[in-house]
């Protein structure tokens, strides 16, 4: 269903994108050393998204990240989280324990 504004123009309804990620970092030896990485991860984000920490805040060797971003259009919104996931692998292969997408209309 879309809404239409005073001037009778279609606007789209919102679509909520978010992309999930695990990784395990098996040689880190200290909470910091593990923050470090996932500061460099959520720094190095080029995309239109906002990226948290946002499980095993206290351990030293896993991290769950999540993205999310707004669009008006599914499609592109899954590209963007299709892109941010590659990157993330391709960083990080050994590391990535999991990757999920989804979706919020």
């Amino acid at each position: 269903m879309s809404r239409r504004n005073s001037g009778g123009v279609d606007r789209g309804e919102p679509v909520i994108g978010l992309l999930t990620v695990e990784l395990h970092f098996p040689h880190s030896q200290s909470l910091k050393e593990k923050r470090m990485v996932v500061k460099a991860i959520k720094d190095r984000s080029r995309f239109n998204a906002s990226v948290a920490e946002i499980g095993y805040q206290e351990l030293w060797q896993r991290a769950q990240l999540s993205a999310v971003s707004v669009s008006s259009e599914r499609r592109g919104l899954q590209s963007l989280l299709e892109a941010m996931a590659r990157e993330v692998e391709e960083r990080y292969p050994s590391e990535l324990v999991e990757v999920a997408i989804e979706f919020i209309d």
